[in-house]
């Protein structure tokens, strides 16, 4: 029906907008339909309270900038039905459907457009959740292409889409300018994509004194994908190796930073600033498991999906929950994670390196070559029981950081610079994806097969290993993926004896199960 020909008091209008399910946004027609009798306003469509609310702001806002807010009966459909609709940015729409429906602005060029944003009672545009996310599913949802007009602060994020056609505005009423003028110069201009230029630095490793043991142990982390744990007493430099971690990975694809992007732009965490930054995530010991692993009533991304692409640090893991640290055992494998409810299922990426730190006791001295360890047998058994066995069985590396001599505390730091480690790390990984597509931690069992074959010798000492320290088919498989990225890193085409010794050792069991 064009609201052109409608009856008198009657019209309707149908704009184009976008939902938010996990990282997916479906598309969402706003229908509004005026007709004639006593004045209401209803909003049908699954919506939740917030979307309800913005009644008021759609009233205050037509009426602050300057248009006649319709007397008869509104009804505004969000199809599909039977799709829950959140948060204000069904606003926009909602007005400009309202306006459209009651001849107060052309509705003919309507449909070439999505649009999204939350109104002020003034007519102000205020920024919006997952402005990325949005236009990356308009660019893959193979419907016919449409420009977005979205709030001004959410476009250069928008923009970052690859061919997205992106519209700033600030307010409603510049909006209406865009369809109801003429002129090019009251029209809206597009937003160019800019990606920052990276003007952030990583910590360097060359602020580390000592730790040769475990600074190679992170190189060959960083080199495959593998995850991490630390274990030493307090004030060796866990933390600061893990944070010097993310300076040595390989730079980012551009899908790997679509995709990081995108999970923070649906958590309001995202700034263009940070385009193509690898993610450090590290979350308090108190996190709850929705906080690490995503959940709520409207499901939002934990601190695995935010570290997407990244690196997660859990420094003192003893300290978590064990029901909290028993919630990473899917995602470590399998690199999503799946929220379910009752009413909706909702599935966020989490493909991030686990780095973990703890104490090898409570009071965190047990082996100090000088202080005394105060614990019984009894609370070191409970303190490292904490971490479960099934859990520890997915960690790659278990890796001593052994407390510093006065000598090395003294001596100036002159270790390698994060830039040559990454070189070596690089290197790597260009071999890897040359021969696999995918970096060794990803490999399956029967990649490995084909990629790890070994010589009689290095078969004697892997079943040596199997047997003396009892290792599952998973710890097997993980010392084999450890061995060929060691010797990728070693640039060996073939996976020695020499190799799977030193995976053998960051997989000796140096903490209780």
């Amino acid at each position: 029906m064009n609201p052109g020909k409608s009856p008198k008091g009657v019209g309707l209008a149908v704009l184009r907008s976008r939902a938010l399910c996990g990282l997916d946004a479906p598309a969402v027609s706003v229908e509004v339909h005026l007709a004639n009798g006593l004045p209401a306003f209803t909003i049908v469509g699954l919506a939740e309270a917030e979307v309800r609310e913005s009644r008021e702001r759609v009233r205050a806002a037509i009426q602050n900038s300057g248009f006649d807010f319709p007397t008869g009966r509104i009804t505004v459909s969000l199809a599909p039905a039977d799709l829950p609709k959140e948060s204000g940015r069904f606003d926009l729409p909602i007005a400009l459907g309202i306006l459209a429906a009651s001849r107060q602005l052309p509705s003919s060029e309507l449909d070439r457009y999505e649009f999204a944003g939350e109104l002020s009672l003034t007519g102000e545009l205020r920024p919006i959740r997952a402005a990325l996310a949005m236009s990356h599913a308009m660019q893959r949802s193979g419907e016919p292409r449409r420009a977005f007009i979205l709030p001004k602060t959410n476009a250069a994020e928008a923009a970052l889409v690859r061919d997205a056609e992106i519209y700033p505005a600030s307010s409603l009423l510049q909006v209406c300018a865009h369809f109801a003028v003429a002129s090019p110069d009251n029209r809206l201009a597009p937003a160019l994509a800019s990606p920052a230029t990276p003007c952030w630095q990583y910590p360097d490793f060359s602020e580390v004194r000592g730790q040769h043991q475990a600074r190679r142990a992170m190189e060959i982390a960083a080199a495959g994908g593998h995850s991490v744990l630390m274990v030493g007493p307090p004030g060796t430099g866990k933390s600061m190796l893990a944070n010097r971690l993310p300076g040595v990975l390989p730079p980012m694809t551009d899908d790997e930073a679509m995709s990081a992007a995108a999970v923070q732009s649906l958590a309001g965490s995202f700034s263009t600033s940070q385009w193509g930054r690898r993610p450090f995530r590290a979350p308090h010991h108190t996190a709850s498991a929705a906080a690490l692993v995503g959940g709520g009533g409207v499901p939002r991304p934990g601190e695995i999906s935010l570290a997407s692409h990244g690196v997660l640090f859990l420094d003192e893991l003893p300290e978590f929950d064990r029901k909290v640290l028993e919630a990473l055992r899917e995602p470590l494998e399998c690199g999503q994670i799946t929220i379910s409810r009752a009413a909706r299922q909702t599935v966020f990426p989490c493909h991030f390196q686990l780095v973990a730190a703890m104490n090898p006791c409570p009071c965190g001295y047990q082996g100090h070559p000088v202080r005394t360890c105060r614990c019984s047998p009894d609370s070191i058994t409970r303190y490292q029981g904490k971490i479960s066995g099934p859990l520890l069985d997915r960690i790659d590396m278990l890796v001593p950081v052994s407390a510093l001599s006065a000598e090395d505390m003294l001596r100036p730091a002159a270790g390698e610079a994060s830039c040559v480690i990454a070189s070596r790390v690089n290197r790597s990984r260009e071999l890897q994806l040359q021969r696999q597509q995918k970096i060794n931690t990803a490999l399956s069992a029967g990649e490995l097969d084909a990629l790890c074959q070994t010589d009689a010798t290095t078969q004697s000492l892997l079943r040596s290993a199997l047997e003396r320290l009892h290792w599952s088919a998973r710890a097997y498989h993980r010392v084999l993926r450890l061995a060929r990225t060691i010797a990728d890193l070693d640039g060996s085409g073939a996976v020695t004896g020499s190799h799977v010794g030193e995976a053998i050792q960051y997989r000796r069991a140096l903490v209780s199960s």
